[in-house]
Parts: C-alpha cells; structure tokens; sequence
C-alpha cells in the first residue's frame, strides 16, 4: 500500500511540473518582442517588382497585407490600428521596427517605428 501512495505521489509531483512548464511556455509566447526589419508587402516579400515603396503600397492597396523581413524570413504584420497602418504605409520599403506578439509567421502588431 505504501508502495502505491509513493507511487501516486511521484506521478502527481511529475504531472504538476509538466502542467507547470507548459504553463510557462504559453505565456512566453504571448510576449511582445521588436523586430527590425524592411517594410514590405506578404505577397512580394523580399522581391519586388521596380521600386520597393511602390510595389508595397501597389500591393496592399490590392488587399495584400504588410509584411516585415528579416534576414531571410518574412512575416505578415496583422492590425487593424489605423495609426499603424499609416505608420507602416509612410515605412514601405524602410527600415521599422515592430513590436507585437508572434504567432507561427505573423506579427500581431501593437506598435510601428522608424528603424535605425
């Protein structure tokens, strides 16, 4: 019988530091974090077709959403703050920095600036 109690006791103390550390995960993925990065368009990307600030603005004014890449990787910048939006549109095919929350490829975005 005692051998069970200690049993069930390990299994407990394992399954609360699994629950614990996933906890911890979840929350650090909701973090806001900045990226800096060249102010394009998701379907683009990288690649544009003549200027970079025109095929931007050319893109989303067609309903493409703003991106940001990075290095090599490119993520698509969601909101719907129309002072981000403006902000983003005056950066297309600038440097910005982005603060928001990432989630897989996208940036939820809460703040634009001018990167340096």
């Amino acid at each position: 019988m005692k051998a069970r109690i200690q049993q069930f006791g390990s299994l407990l103390a394992a399954a609360l530091l699994a629950a614990g550390l996933f906890c911890t995960v979840a929350f650090a993925a909701d973090k806001a974090q900045s990226f800096t990065g060249e102010v394009s368009d998701a379907m683009c990307g990288a690649k544009h077709m003549g200027s970079a600030a025109d095929c931007t603005r050319g893109c989303v004014s067609k309903g493409s959403k703003y991106a940001l890449v990075v290095g090599d990787k490119v993520y698509t910048l969601d909101t719907a703050d129309k002072a981000s939006l403006d902000h983003l549109n005056k950066l297309a095919g600038e440097k910005a920095k982005v603060t928001g929350t990432l989630k897989g490829d996208t940036i939820e975005v809460a703040s634009v600036s001018a990167g340096k």
